[in-house]
């Protein structure tokens, strides 16, 4: 693989006419990426395929490369690969196909289950504050909710005698949100032993289920603050946000076998094809639904 790439570097100055350093950043990211594809197992780029792609770009996102940086390393490889199916070197352009402009939407970040435990378990559940947050953190899990949708969650919308929530979403459509029965004692805990100190600074009117000390509904900016704080309490590198929860939950759902269109309802989608963008996340299951259902499999 190393041949093919010193080849293609002459290539792109002797016929591209590329400036040096545009070539010199090629070679570095290719460079990059053949090195993950040895740490992978790969024994030549005819055994590459696109979810080899996705899996780079996901492991240089999650080491903090910006998204130009991650557009410029997929333009690289479909460079490269264009190069080496065009000299007949290569059967199959598996990287032909790739929409970078739509990619960075195909690579949410996402936690691992350890590192989930670990974030909900950060908090320290004999503090008032603790408790809430430990509440928040274990509802963001459970139901997938957008920041906005759980800072604007209401007493009124718990509905636990049936194990579920309601929540205004975007354009202000409500939806119906199952939540697991870790997240109900948690934010039963919270309300009975916690909300009661905070909501004595509280107008009679604020329904909020989650409060601030001063008795006043979290800003989406808090909670995004309180999460990053626990993250790194719990020892995680990775950039976390709400968001990575949301991910998260929608993540694991489908890599234990939900249906994309039930997790579409419970994120609120409007087009299935947002969610869509989590079926790269678990392959494996992928393939191994294929094998064992498929009858020529």
């Amino acid at each position: 693989m190393r041949f093919l790439l010193d080849q293609f570097m002459d290539y792109l100055v002797l016929e591209r006419g590329l400036s040096e350093n545009t070539r010199l950043a090629y070679g570095h990211d290719l460079a990059e990426f053949l090195a993950f594809l040895a740490r992978q197992g790969r024994g030549g780029l005819q055994e590459v395929a696109r979810r080899d792609i996705l899996d780079f770009l996901m492991e240089s996102k999650q080491k903090g490369l910006a998204t130009p940086s991650l557009a410029r390393r997929l333009v690289a490889i479909k460079v490269f690969f264009r190069y080496l199916s065009n000299e007949g070197l290569l059967a199959t352009n598996v990287a032909d196909a790739m929409d970078s402009p739509r990619l960075w939407s195909l690579l949410p970040p996402t936690l691992s289950i350890d590192e989930v435990d670990r974030l909900l378990a950060a908090p320290d559940g004999a503090t008032v504050r603790g408790l809430r947050d430990r509440a928040i953190l274990e509802t963001f899990y459970a139901t997938g909710l957008r920041v906005s949708e759980l800072a604007a969650l209401t007493l009124d919308a718990l509905h636990f005698d049936a194990d579920y929530i309601r929540c205004i979403g975007k354009g202000d459509k409500e939806r119906v949100v199952p939540i697991g029965n870790r997240a109900q004692v948690a934010v039963m805990t919270w309300l009975e032993n916690g909300r009661p100190t905070y909501a004595r600074r509280a107008a009679p009117e604020e329904r909020a289920v989650f409060l601030s000390r001063l008795g006043r509904s979290l800003s989406r900016i808090t909670l995004w603050r309180h999460i990053r704080a626990y993250a790194r309490h719990a020892g995680i590198s990775k950039n976390i946000s709400p968001h990575v929860l949301r991910h998260s939950f929608a993540s694991h759902l489908l890599a234990n076998g939900a249906s994309l269109r039930t997790i579409q309802e419970m994120l609120g989608h409007a087009d299935i094809s947002t969610t869509q963008i989590y079926t790269h996340v678990d392959q494996r299951r992928l393939q191994a639904v294929h094998h064992r259902y498929h009858p020529r499999a």
